[in-house]
């Protein structure tokens, strides 16, 4: 096969997850870049060919921009000139690493592999590791076309491995399957602790493995009864060859007019004996008696269900056995069809009488490839790294519904596309979260609320011109900003145009996904931090205010200090320059400051005030470690939380000040807040003492994120908390105390302020622009 360039398949309705919809007469182009990205800085392959998927790992090293800041030498200067900025700015090159999963057909595996082949320029790799039934058949055609030695991996040893790494690394990757219900998928959350675990791998046959660590695990059973039986029974009944034609039948028969159903034998008596009449008595039971012809889709209907509740009664034995709550299915069988996971769960539901869980994979389909690639890399140990998903380069669960807006679904052809970037440090718990395993960070599930799903994404793409402009503004020097950034604005519209008919496409659906997709997105075309510059300005502007404002907070006696310093942080967290309302403003008068914000805050009573209750807890001792979730640049944190923080040094509490470790919006960095601080230690002796002794520490939260989740925070970050005994939390800004851990339960004191600059969703809460949450929590005893 040849391929010059570009690919050219027939289009179907492939979901993600590797099921097919109705056939369309049309082909689709994909150009290749655009399925193996980043190919000729790939470093390590492997592979998982089952009997009619091939998924291809690789891990490549990705070069960005990223926007470095650093302090004048201000040495042999007497003063700073007014038009001076606080530091400079410089955008270096930087290299991360990345994990590449490309799904595709067996029948497009030669010219796959041609393309590879073509475009690798890596010399280094030597060695490509190989799991699955194709590993054997096709370990001559790789050798050749590639030129590197296969070595197999044990299939079962993959699979786990990749279980553990895709539940502990993805948010959101598993899901139960409710199909009456909307949303149909609802995602769990990460669970601080994955093991123990059944996991049940549908094939050709079933496989049931009880995962008790990391390493450890055991096959405890299966059966010869599995995807393969289906496929073969649903061959000899309808003559159909084609795995994902026989489920397309599925979708569209009626088995009750071939199953023998509980009301068929009892009739009206089944109440008495406590048994629903739509119960299954016999699989098939009325083609014994029955004088008549059944359809094709009938009897795969029949069939399928036959099958699925075998497996979930199966499982569900082994699960009972095993005192095992929680089972995780997978494997060829699955592939995210509708139907088949309705019969699995309810067969689960039933049998276990709902003590029992039947959860799925997003990314099922990967675990082998993913436990391939990983055990070829226990040289690099990349299970000490955390990892992300990347929404850019991913394409995303897709459902095989025929409702949903068959181009969208069609886009993606036989193709499916996951991509993972390591982290920098590894993220953990914050240690103060009341109960890890039922910590939810978001406060909206948009994939639920389709009034709040309808709302948001509109407004993103409204603010989308916005953003496009100033991408371009944040790099004048550069020739080709404006086109990137027109690339940028295409890639990030069709992500939203998905999300519109596939709400649970990269799990729960959030307004932080939405943003840190955009986030993404503009660092996938080098802008990596595009309001750097505006943030310098703004920095500059209030250091310049730090003393005035300080000198007059000192003037007052202690109480009106108290809500000075509170209105102070409210204040500081309206110049948001994500919030619409706020950037016009900011855009069109450039006059308006510290003082012109405090006017614009809602008159108490806010909307949310527990401000006596704080202001009575103050009257008590000082808490011992404050950590401080710090929002945005400028005005915000110099002129609101350092004041309060020098409160709270002052009256004897140490203070942990966490930034992000990257840049998102105009939200202040980790190390712009260095320098900050250190601008601040200049005027202030409260602060030079404090930074000097160690009372205060900066730190980063290892998130690039506008809103926060606290199950993934930087391990650093948690050390610290844990060693200065922390007994008080402050989250403030509308991303991180709002749309995030508004209801976040903790085992100390905490703050959650921000003032609401959306006008929709001050209407929801029951306010108005500019509504003030104070919300002082003391847990229960």
């Amino acid at each position: 096969m040849s391929w010059p360039g570009t690919f050219k398949m027939a289009e179907c309705g492939a979901s993600g997850s590797g099921s097919s919809g109705d056939s369309l007469d049309k082909s689709i182009t994909l150009p290749p870049d655009e399925i193996f990205r980043n190919l000729e800085n790939a470093k390590r392959f492997a592979i998982d060919i089952g009997g009619s998927l091939t998924k291809l790992a690789y891990y490549s090293t990705v070069q960005h921009k990223v926007a470095k800041v650093r302090s004048f030498d201000y040495s042999g200067k007497d003063t700073e000139q007014d038009h001076e900025p606080p530091y400079e700015i410089s955008v270096q090159e930087e290299v991360t690493a990345r994990l590449h999963f490309v799904k595709f057909e067996n029948t497009y595996i030669e010219a796959c592999l041609d393309f590879i082949k073509d475009h690798l320029v890596n010399t280094e790799t030597k060695v490509i590791q190989a799991t699955g039934g194709g590993a054997y058949k096709f370990k001559d055609l790789i050798e050749e076309k590639l030129q590197l030695k296969v070595d197999k991996e044990d299939v079962m040893t993959c699979l786990i491995k990749g279980c553990n790494f895709v539940l502990k690394n993805i948010p959101h990757e598993a899901f139960v399957y409710q199909k009456d219900s909307d949303p149909e998928f609802r995602f769990q959350t990460n669970h601080p602790n994955i093991f123990p675990y059944l996991l049940v791998n549908i094939g050709s046959g079933v496989s049931i493995v009880k995962v008790e660590t990391e390493d450890r695990f055991e096959w405890i059973g299966g059966s010869s009864i599995g995807g393969g039986t289906f496929w073969g029974l649903g061959a000899l009944l309808t003559k159909t060859k084609k795995f994902d034609e026989l489920l397309q039948l599925a979708s569209r028969g009626q088995h009750t007019n071939v199953d023998m159903l509980v009301q068929d034998i009892y009739g009206g008596a089944h109440e008495t004996l406590g048994l629903s009449g739509n119960l299954i008595a016999s699989s098939f039971g009325k083609s014994a008696t029955a004088d008549q012809e059944f359809s094709k889709e009938d009897m795969a209907k029949s069939l399928l269900h036959m099958i699925s509740n075998d497996i979930g009664q199966l499982a569900c034995l082994y699960a009972r056995l095993h005192c095992l709550d929680r089972v995780y299915f997978g494997g060829f069988f699955i592939r995210g069809h509708p139907v088949t996971m309705r019969t699995i769960t309810y067969s689960i539901n039933f049998f276990s009488k709902g003590e029992v869980q039947a959860l799925f994979l997003r990314h099922e389909g990967y675990l082998g490839a993913i436990g391939a690639f990983l055990k070829g890399a226990e040289q690099d140990n990349p299970n000490q790294y955390s990892w992300g998903e990347n929404y850019a380069g991913s394409s995303g669960l897709m459902s095989s519904s025929p409702e949903l807006c068959p181009t969208q679904r069609a886009r993606s052809g036989t193709f499916d596309l996951l991509e993972m970037d390591r982290l920098e440090r590894p993220l953990v718990n914050l240690p103060l979260l009341l109960d890890p395993s039922s910590y939810v960070p978001d406060t909206v599930d948009l994939t639920d609320d389709a009034l709040a799903r309808k709302y948001w994404l509109t407004c993103f793409e409204e603010a989308l011109d916005g953003v496009v402009k100033r991408a371009v503004a944040s790099q004048p020097g550069s020739v080709d900003a404006a086109e990137r950034a027109e690339k940028f604005r295409q890639k990030y519209w069709n992500k939203l145009q998905t999300l519109r008919h596939q709400p649970f496409a990269y799990g729960t659906l959030t307004v932080r996904s939405l943003l840190d997709t955009r986030e993404h997105c503009l660092n996938e075309f080098n802008f990596p931090d595009p309001y750097s510059k505006v943030k310098q300005k703004d920095n500059g502007v209030a250091l310049k205010c730090f003393q005035r404002v300080v000198s007059a907070l000192d003037a007052l006696d202690w109480e009106e200090r108290q809500l000075a310093l509170v209105k102070g942080l409210l204040a500081g967290n309206v110049f948001d320059w994500g919030a619409k309302a706020v950037s016009d403003v900011l855009e069109s008068d450039p006059q308006f400051g510290f003082e012109e914000a405090k006017k614009k805050l809602q008159e108490r009573p806010w909307l949310v005030d527990s401000y006596s209750k704080w202001l009575q807890r103050l009257k008590g001792p000082p808490h011992k470690c404050a950590l401080i979730f710090a929002d945005n640049s400028g005005v915000d944190v110099i002129l609101g939380v350092f004041p309060f923080v020098r409160e709270l040094l002052s009256r004897g509490t140490e203070v942990i000040l966490a930034c992000n470790s990257g840049p998102a919006l105009n939200d202040v960095t980790y190390s712009e807040s260095l320098i900050v601080a250190e601008r601040i230690a200049a005027m202030d002796p409260v602060i030079h003492s404090a930074l000097r002794e160690e009372r205060l520490l900066l730190v980063q939260t290892g998130s690039s994120s506008p809103c926060l989740d606290l199950s993934r925070l930087d391990k650093g970050l948690a050390v610290l908390v844990r060693e200065r005994g922390a007994d008080l939390v402050v989250i403030e800004g509308m991303g991180r105390a709002v749309h995030t851990n508004y209801h976040a339960a903790l085992c100390c004191e905490s703050l959650k302020l921000a003032v609401i600059k959306n006008s929709w969703l001050a209407e929801r809460l029951g306010g108005q622009l500019f509504s003030v949450i104070f919300k002082y929590e003391v847990p229960a005893e």
